[in-house]
């Protein structure tokens, strides 16, 4: 079923949206979950989270692409899960590795009262992925906001851990320079 159809129903608030969700984006939220949590059952039920997200936010709010709308409800669940395991132990999947990556060329979050920097940071990061080529921006789509590991990454993209190593460790210093110029760092 298309996406529009599929926010069509949550705005009828009939249940069917959620099934028709499982049924389209299922496995893509499980996946993006799992790499952060490294827990199937935590997966599932930020898979699940992401669900009732939706059925809370849509209707007002119309999102443009489901898919990513989903998604990063799916990843904010699983990060705060990650958050609350970390309390006891750092490094579940590789979520952990990917922050201390982005930590070299990204401000760390603040306080919620710093929402307006951390959207300007989006935005520009966003308006810097456009100038990259589209095999650059999966891979650091995949990697940053995924949480897929090296491995995955490099059989997904045919090339080697090392290219994808060397590829994001570029990417990265290019985005720390697109964010001083931009005066974000």
């Amino acid at each position: 079923m298309e996406d529009g159809r599929i926010i069509s129903l949550f705005f009828a608030r009939d249940e069917r949206a959620v099934g028709e969700c499982r049924k389209k984006y299922g496995a893509y939220l499980r996946a993006v979950a799992l790499n952060i949590t490294g827990s199937p059952l935590d997966a599932e039920e930020c898979e699940a989270d992401a669900y009732l997200a939706a059925w809370r936010s849509i209707p007002p709010e119309r999102p443009r692409s489901l898919r990513a709308w989903l998604a990063k409800a799916a990843r904010y669940r699983a990060l705060d899960s990650l958050e609350r395991a970390s309390a006891q132990k750092r490094g579940a999947g590789e979520a952990a590795a990917v922050l201390d990556e982005l930590a070299e060329c990204v401000p760390a979050p603040g306080s919620a009262g710093e929402r307006l920097e951390a959207e300007a940071l989006a935005r520009a990061i966003d308006a810097f992925l456009k100038t990259q080529s589209p095999r650059v921006r999966r891979v650091f789509v995949q990697r940053c906001f995924e949480c897929a590991g090296i491995a995955e990454i490099a059989r997904r993209s045919a090339l080697s851990e090392q290219a994808v190593r060397s590829m994001l460790h570029r990417t990265r210093q290019k985005l720390r320079e697109y964010l001083e110029k931009e005066e974000l760092l």
